[in-house]
């Protein structure tokens, strides 16, 4: 399997915790040199792994946070 290449041009914020000490954050990663995207996924505590995640454009990010505002919490 290739390695995968990121860095993380932005750390936004973490919005959770488990009690493992991995966060769930919300990050502007490049992934193999391409344009950097929105990600939110799981990291170890120096960002040594990583869990699953998802990745989104800007316009996806818009489209969530229009979804999310149209909530009734």
């Amino acid at each position: 399997m290739a390695e995968i290449k990121y860095e993380i041009k932005e750390s936004i914020g973490s919005i959770s915790q488990s009690p493992k000490g991995w966060n769930k954050e919300l990050n502007v990663i490049s992934w193999n040199g391409k344009e950097p995207k929105f990600d939110l996924r799981d990291w170890a505590p120096e960002h040594e792994k990583m869990g699953k995640g998802l990745t989104l454009t800007l316009d996806e990010v818009k489209s969530l946070r229009d979804l999310l505002n149209s909530l009734k919490l």
